[in-house]
């Protein structure tokens, strides 16, 4: 029979009246899955028994008297309509307590983007550390700083990524909203918002303009750009910065902060530029070896230096001289719109390509392997390589620089053997008597 007050009065009495040591737990039934539980510390609980899912739950409903029977029935019935609609009780009231501690918290935008940062941070290198800082500070916590992160709707966020399309930036945009979808993201899954709006405006920004790739120099104008640079008559550091680009392969940012300490063995044949992790864009140490005429102009750049550890040391934010400082140099040969530093890169890898050089050593040399079992293994491996490679590129570069082969075909002509190890230099001439 269901269950009625006056019952349920009794079943409190007769409880109470039994001694501890003889009660054990008791469930009494109400109807279509409501029963009440007494228990033997005297509490009588209400229960609700269901299924879903193909297995079966217990929702709990309360304790009586403080859930009177007519309100006990009501939430039995309100739990299983979510039932019927496909919905799990226990998780829709787990959801509902999320929500109402995230109203509590009442956590701000710039609350939650603070923590955000701060757990992220730890992976990311400086230079795009400051890059994300800067976008978060500029563009992001002036108008959602102070706001709530629960109530945040998406037209909120659409006027705040609207005013940087305003000022002609539509990829800085669409950048600035992927912050912000991934700091609602972190909101979400540590609980202090329940969605991310930032994923509803997605369509309603601007489109972007077309991607446009720094410029490059093609193989067939690096003999003439190689003989600029040699008659460069700037400042003597910039000369040797842009060489030490060309000659190493790696990115303008990892040159400008070089350490005095990063290099070793520069007196042997194993010389080598050991860049941390902390300043490599994939996070992992990047071995660069260094050819006979890349160790001259690191030595050079040391006596340029003094008694200081950064090989680019400047009286800048940065400690070292402008990201703009080679790039200029390279506006100043007359490259303007032609070629930038970074294009030494594409450059190299075009050349040594064509040359029929491993690929994997290529793009070690480059650092744009993606952190594979393979590539991680292999680094060690694939030195004495790259090494030889190396020491190629830059007796190539050393013929361009010194006027050899003024008719721009510069595939055939041999490498310059007396300024390599005789490793080197062996390789070179198989690889000269197999082109004939």
């Amino acid at each position: 029979m269901p269950l009625t007050e006056s019952k349920l009065m009794s079943l409190g009495a007769a409880l109470a009246a039994t001694p501890v040591a003889d009660r054990k737990p008791r469930k009494v039934t109400d109807s279509e899955g409501l029963y009440i539980h007494l228990q033997p510390s005297g509490s009588m609980l209400w229960r609700l028994a269901y299924a879903f899912d193909g297995k079966q739950k217990v929702l709990a409903l309360g304790k009586y008297p403080d859930v009177p029977l007519p309100k006990a029935r009501k939430a039995a019935v309100d739990a299983r309509a979510l039932v019927a609609d496909g919905r799990d009780p226990a998780l829709e009231r787990k959801r509902a307590r999320i929500k109402a501690k995230s109203a509590a918290m009442g956590s701000t935008f710039r609350v939650v983007a603070e923590a955000w940062f701060k757990a992220r941070k730890i992976k990311w290198v400086d230079s795009y550390s400051e890059r994300l800082r800067s976008r978060l500070d500029d563009d992001l916590l002036p108008d959602l700083g102070e706001l709530k992160i629960a109530e945040i709707e998406p037209v909120e966020v659409l006027a705040c990524i609207r005013k940087i399309e305003q000022r002609g930036a539509p990829e800085m945009a669409r950048r600035v909203l992927q912050m912000a979808g991934n700091i609602f993201r972190f909101g979400v899954a540590t609980g202090q918002c329940a969605r991310n709006p930032a994923a509803d405006i997605r369509d309603a920004l601007a489109s972007p303009k077309p991607v446009k790739h720094r410029p490059s120099l093609k193989p067939g104008d690096l003999p003439e750009f190689m003989r600029r640079l040699a008659q460069y008559d700037g400042e003597e550091r910039t000369r040797l910065g842009l060489e030490l680009v060309a000659h190493t392969m790696v990115r303008t940012s990892e040159a400008r902060f070089a350490h005095r300490d990063e290099f070793e063995n520069l007196d042997t044949e194993q010389a080598l530029w050991r860049i941390p992790a902390a300043r490599m864009k994939m996070r992992r140490d990047h071995l660069v070896p260094l050819s006979p005429r890349a160790v001259e102009i690191v030595k050079g750049l040391f006596v340029l230096a003094g008694n200081k550890p950064l090989l680019f040391d400047a009286d800048t934010k940065s400690g070292v001289i402008s990201e703009n400082t080679l790039i200029y140099a390279v506006y100043r040969m007359g490259y303007h719109n032609r070629a930038s530093v970074h294009g030494f890169r594409s450059t190299a890898s075009t050349i040594l390509n064509e040359h029929e050089f491993n690929r994997d050593w290529i793009e070690m040399q480059l650092a744009h392997s993606e952190g594979s079992v393979r590539s991680i293994y292999n680094a060690a491996e694939w030195i004495s390589g790259r090494r030889l490679m190396m020491a190629w590129w830059s007796s190539y570069l050393e013929h361009l620089m010194a006027g050899r082969n003024p008719d721009g075909t510069v595939h055939q002509q041999p490498a310059n053997e007396d300024r390599l190890p005789e490793a080197a230099a062996a390789v070179l001439r198989r690889m000269e008597d197999a082109r004939r």
